[in-house]
């Protein structure tokens, strides 16, 4: 976030140093008002790209194997672009490597889902899914070592959880 203020400062300050050189090269007859205008349009412009671009660049960093299972858009009454086009503020994604499955549980398969929102850390939560029963649980100890104890919620077909593990 430190990194996203310092760059937007710098793209106020490099577009008010190109408003300054062109007033210059006109030889005064650009308004004044001018630099100051471009330097806060450049830093809008810049704010409103980070956000818009974010999902798009999370999503390329991630490692192989690991599948964006779902994005969530939204809109903001304090950023009146989003209403034009949404914006993706959250992604959850499933690491293909870690998806297991136990012999003496079968019909259920463990694997690591990663969910990612801007501005906060990626958080990693393990899921245990049963297919059969379309259903679906964190991981806790007690789970781990007799899954008829985890706390299942039901999942419909279409949750994308449901979709990646269990169609083939």
């Amino acid at each position: 976030m430190f990194f996203e203020l310092i760059a937007t400062f710098a793209a106020g300050i490099a577009a008010a140093g190109l408003a300054l050189i062109a007033g210059h090269l006109s030889g005064g007859r650009l308004p004044r008002w001018l630099t100051p205008v471009l330097a806060g349009a450049a830093m809008l412009g810049y704010a409103i790209w980070s956000e818009y671009s974010w999902a798009a660049r999370t999503t390329q960093a991630l490692p192989e194997g690991v599948e964006v299972l779902l994005t969530v858009e939204e809109t903001k009454l304090w950023k009146p672009w989003t209403y034009v086009i949404p914006q993706t503020t959250r992604i959850m994604a499933l690491d293909r490597a870690s998806v297991q499955t136990n012999p003496d549980a079968p019909g259920i398969v463990l694997a690591d889902l990663y969910f990612f929102a801007r501005w906060t850390p990626p958080a990693k939560r393990p899921q245990l899914v049963d297919c059969a029963n379309a259903a679906r649980a964190d991981v806790s100890a007690a789970a781990l070592s007799n899954p008829s104890d985890a706390a299942w919620r039901r999942a419909g077909k279409d949750d994308p959880l449901m979709e990646a593990l269990c169609t083939s």
